[in-house]
């Protein structure tokens, strides 16, 4: 009989392990997620911009990306967006570094982004 307590005893340990393991499963989600998504909406623009290089000067495709930088919160600034045009093509090139705080612990989540398309 003291056999069985002792088992039904571990088997809440474990349980509280996992429970543990999912909790902060869930606070890192909690802190990247929303990172992972304001970088996807970056990376949209860029490609956005970089299709519509044909139309617009080096200046207009810089100050949409870094308007949209602002409003992700994304530190960004002009140095970090590169443009390059040949006679046939524009790419466009966005590399940046999101800092996430974990208690004890700031982890550099480095992004590059990079567009490449005909200009017509």
């Amino acid at each position: 009989m003291s056999r069985s307590r002792r088992q039904r005893g571990e088997g809440q340990l474990g349980c509280l392990v996992g429970v543990v393991f999912m909790l902060i499963g869930v606070f890192i989600a909690y802190k990247m997620i929303p990172v992972k998504v304001r970088a996807a909406e970056m990376r949209q623009e860029v490609v956005d911009q970089a299709k519509a290089g044909g139309m617009r000067s080096d200046e207009r495709i810089m100050a949409a990306i870094l308007r949209k930088a602002e409003e992700e919160s994304l530190p960004i600034t002009s140095d970090q967006v590169k443009i390059h045009r040949t006679q046939n093509t524009i790419s466009v090139d966005v590399d940046y570094v999101v800092p996430v705080d974990f208690p004890g612990y700031k982890y550099m989540w480095e992004f590059h982004h990079h567009a490449e398309n005909p200009m017509f």
